[in-house]
């Protein structure tokens, strides 16, 4: 696919998931991979893997909440590799809680890591992508950006935020003629360990939380990469994941608010009432 061969793509949140499927797609492509996540240890596998596939890869520890180390990451990554041609805004971390078991902390960590992020990738990368005239910004939202469901409001807030953020963005830059698409992606259940590390609210079973949600994750990292991939080679601003994802954005086209009580009743299954 000439979208990925020879060019250099940053994939944040690459030590797992999505985004070590991500780097190990596009190493497949020929392309050259610049990875980061906060878990240097899954981060240290992703690099193994992508070296293993071919491709040349620059990893570093990243905290992508942290600002200044994200534009040093950006630095490094333009000097060491003397371009950037796409970044997938893939990190983030899951929650499970109440709004009203959710404290203050725990929402501004959570938006500072899935809406800032993004805010912090994208800036400081979008003057490379400009400087090399074919660049490609991806941000990874969520079903969960179009619909929102209980016990994960704060996740969802996130969610929303990054679409809003990325339509906007892709606006601005269709009016200034700038030579970047953007792409937003809304996946569905995937197969990671994003629940088993989500944060959860007081007397939630987490394990059964994780049990339930590997029954109704209908999509494989690998098979979701490949998706996002055929998205960005097609310059498609918008991506819908896995079946599930397809079916709840049409629930919501077909019956606006309604959903919500549709949100409702799943949820009673999905999240077991907490332990008395």
């Amino acid at each position: 696919m000439d979208a990925f061969a020879d060019k250099v793509a940053v994939v944040t949140g690459a030590g797992s998931g999505l985004g070590r499927a991500l780097a190990c797609e596009l190493a497949r492509h020929r392309a050259t991979l610049a990875v980061c996540d906060s878990d240097a240890e899954g981060l240290s596998a992703t690099a193994e893997l992508v070296e293993a596939a071919g491709a040349s890869v620059f990893s570093r520890p990243l905290d992508v909440a942290d600002c200044a180390a994200v534009r040093a990451f950006a630095k490094d990554v333009r000097g060491r590799l003397g371009m950037v041609h796409q970044v997938y805004n893939n990190a983030g971390l899951a929650q499970v809680a109440t709004v009203e078991d959710t404290g203050y902390a725990d929402l501004q960590r959570i938006m500072a890591v899935n809406f800032w992020g993004v805010v912090h990738g994208t800036k400081e990368f979008l003057p490379y992508l400009i400087e090399s005239g074919d660049g490609h910004l991806v941000t990874i939202s969520s079903v969960f950006g179009i619909v929102a469901v209980p016990h994960m409001a704060g996740y969802a807030a996130t969610k929303f935020a990054v679409r809003g953020f990325t339509e906007g963005l892709r606006a601005e830059l269709l009016a200034a003629r700038r030579p970047v698409k953007v792409t937003c992606v809304h996946p569905g259940g995937i197969r990671t360990p994003i629940v088993q590390h989500a944060e959860t609210g007081p007397g939630e079973d987490r394990r059964a939380i994780e049990r339930r949600f590997r029954r109704v994750a209908m999509s494989s990292p690998r098979s979701a990469a490949r998706a996002v991939l055929r998205g960005v080679a097609r310059g498609k601003p918008r991506v819908l994941v896995g079946p599930d994802a397809y079916g709840m954005d049409m629930a919501h086209r077909l019956i606006g608010a309604r959903y919500e009580r549709l949100a409702a009743w799943g949820a009673r299954w999905f999240v077991p009432a907490p332990k008395t």
